[in-house]
């Protein structure tokens, strides 16, 4: 018996930037859900113990991917839970601050998706 694959959670204040990942993402047979932002999608991760992964845009408006890190950092129901950076920010040391903050990968806008993909088949 095959064993449901977990949830894949896009937290990004932009909608045209999850309806993109999301239909990607689906077309490959993911299960998605979406949030506009951080403290909407802590909200969803406690409602859903099968998120497997979080796909976090760094820049958003109120709580930034880097506030969202340190929150989930302190949180023992989301510590162990693996963040992907996702961000139009690609300048030299943004993908070492990422990681630096918390995340296990960073991808960079415009996703490219088979990177996007490689990275999320070592947590799913």
């Amino acid at each position: 018996m095959e064993t449901p694959q977990k949830k894949i959670l896009i937290i990004d204040d932009d909608s045209r930037n999850i309806f993109a990942l999301k239909a990607v993402l689906t077309a490959k047979k993911y299960n998605c859900l979406a949030a506009g932002g951080a403290q909407e999608g802590f909200d969803i991760i406690k409602k859903n113990a099968d998120i497997g992964v979080v796909l976090l845009d760094m820049m958003m408006p109120e709580m930034d991917g880097y506030q969202a890190l340190a929150k989930m950092e302190e949180d023992s129901e989301l510590k162990d839970l693996p963040v992907i950076a996702v961000t139009a920010q690609a300048m030299i040391g943004d993908r070492e601050r990422c990681l630096d903050a918390g995340a296990v990968g960073y991808i960079s806008k415009p996703v490219n998706v088979e990177e996007l993909l490689k990275i999320l088949n070592n947590y799913l």
